[in-house]
């Protein structure tokens, strides 16, 4: 049987008016729950603040749920999104997620992102039974995290690449065989992602108006397709990679991870980085959070990584990381500095 999952229902609305009379388990965040906390009246039952996408740490929590418990609620971002949708498919209870930032879009997803044996593996737990969106709440958060999921839409450039890389070297499977016109349209929404990239970096309510509907319409497309390679790629393998290494000492957001993923994948498939570059720091996305020995490091076990976890065939699995070309990304991109 194939599943062509659906978005989540949507609402855009004040928070102070939502109402909610079932009993509720809430996954969230210190900060998240400063900003939303005081305008939501929850009838909580059980509140836990998750600080990690470990597999079996989701497991734990899902079978500690009190059995009172009627809905589940993820407010703040991926981390709470991803433990909500998980609790609840494992409880078989409604999810509702409250974003307090537009960071990923795991919020839309059918998918739970969990870390397992060293590398990122998907759930497919079907997607939140409602998302609700608050614009105050969003434009209010602070710009290194406000609209970095516009990172999964330029994304699409180094996925795109990876994507027809490994179709001319016939690597794809049949179920991810490359697809000129799902390419075309999945280029199209990074296209626009590049215009919006600067208002949504300034807060700009439109923008980020703009980056809900192409998060919307990107997510829907890999629902479609039923697999993600236009939007996954080498970039997002090096933010697996590397991630470890910095939850190990100092916790660095997604985008941060990805956003440098994307300037060594575009560079190793020989872009003009300097407009990628541009767009995502004007997105507000930081691209300074990365120790360069981390990068190097890591680089270094690129093409053993991706075998390693059978990732989807990509740049780098051809890769040579000797010392001359990593170094030679590393000035490329501006990351070793």
């Amino acid at each position: 049987m194939t599943t062509i999952w659906p978005l989540p229902e949507i609402e855009i609305r004040d928070l102070r008016t939502v109402i909610e009379n079932r009993p509720a388990a809430l996954l969230t965040s210190g900060p998240a729950w400063s900003a939303a906390g005081p305008l939501l009246n929850l009838p909580l039952v059980i509140q836990a603040e998750p600080h990690k996408a470990d597999h079996d740490f989701f497991k734990m929590l899902a079978a500690e749920l009190p059995p009172q418990v009627e809905v589940i609620y993820g407010v703040g971002g991926g981390l709470a999104s991803d433990a909500a949708k998980f609790i609840g498919w494992v409880n078989k209870l409604p999810v509702v997620t409250i974003p307090t930032a537009l960071s990923v879009d795991g919020f839309f997803t059918a998918l739970v992102a969990v870390r397992e044996h060293g590398t990122v593996h998907y759930v497919t737990t079907g997607p939140a039974s409602k998302v609700i969106i608050d614009w105050e709440i969003i434009r209010s958060a602070p710009p290194h995290i406000r609209g970095t999921g516009i990172c999964e839409l330029l994304s699409i450039v180094t996925g795109l690449l990876d994507w027809r890389y490994a179709a001319e070297r016939n690597r794809n499977t049949p179920e991810t065989r490359f697809q000129p016109w799902a390419a075309g349209l999945a280029a199209g929404i990074a296209q626009q992602a590049f215009k919006i990239a600067a208002g949504v970096g300034q807060g700009k309510i439109e923008a980020l108006t703009n980056l809900l509907d192409l998060m919307c319409l990107e997510v829907q497309l890999t629902n479609q397709l039923g697999h993600n390679r236009p939007q996954e790629g080498s970039e997002q393998y090096f933010a697996y990679a590397i991630e470890p290494l910095t939850a190990s000492g100092y916790g660095v957001p997604y985008a941060d991870l990805v956003g440098p993923g994307i300037l060594i994948a575009a560079a190793l498939h020989g872009q003009d980085i300097q407009p990628i570059q541009d767009t995502i720091r004007s997105a507000g996305i930081r691209l300074d959070q990365l120790r360069p020995d981390d990068i190097r490091s890591t680089l270094a076990r690129m093409p053993e990584y991706v075998r390693q976890h059978n990732l989807p065939y990509s740049i780098f699995n051809d890769f040579d990381p000797n010392p001359e070309k990593i170094a030679d990304i590393l000035a490329k991109t501006g990351l070793g500095n």
